[in-house]
């Protein structure tokens, strides 16, 4: 009885500390990158502006080509959501909508994940011009993780995990808009 006691505390003290240490443990996370492609501002920005141009380019819409997909309202406009479910983990089901459009500068959406787990995210699509003939493009993702969850971000990396999909992606489209 007095062991079973011991590990009953040590398991409490355990669970407490973790909590304490997830009051201090950040609860936001970042994750971008970038690329120049050679096309005009204007025209880049045209094209992402688009959701349903994410098939041609990103990776995650690349993940099962069954996936059912919907949309509602009009693409490349404030409300447009383009929902997307799949029996496939890591597609999942969810849904994605325009926010907030800043023409020929940014386009915001929020990312509303529903299986296999449910969480909201901000993404961002932002073009700014080099020259008339050189655009950098950045493709990022901005969360958050309440406490205690938040615990997560000191043994996930987010940042090695979605990166390369967004780097991925940005090739896929630098070839598209460079064709």
């Amino acid at each position: 009885m007095k062991i079973l006691k011991i590990a009953l505390y040590t398991l409490l003290g355990f669970l407490a500390l973790l909590l304490i240490v997830a009051l201090f443990v950040k609860k936001d996370y970042n994750i971008s990158r970038e690329i120049t492609i050679l096309k005009p501002g204007e025209e880049v920005f045209n094209y992402v502006k688009y959701l349903k141009n994410q098939e041609n380019y990103s990776v995650w819409s690349k993940i099962d080509p069954n996936m059912k997909k919907e949309y509602r309202g009009t693409d490349g406009t404030v409300g447009f959501v383009s929902a997307w479910d799949s029996k496939v983990k890591d597609a999942g089901k969810g849904e994605q909508e325009i926010i907030k459009i800043a023409d020929n500068e940014r386009i915001d959406c929020e990312l509303r994940f529903i299986w296999p787990m449910e969480s909201k995210d901000h993404i961002f699509m932002l073009t700014q011009s080099v020259n008339d003939s050189t655009t950098l493009v950045k493709w990022g993702f901005d969360g958050k993780m309440d406490y205690p969850m938040n615990l997560v971000l000191l043994f996930i990396n987010f940042d090695a995990m979605i990166g390369p999909d967004l780097e991925k992606g940005l090739d896929n489209l630098k070839v598209i808009m460079e064709k």
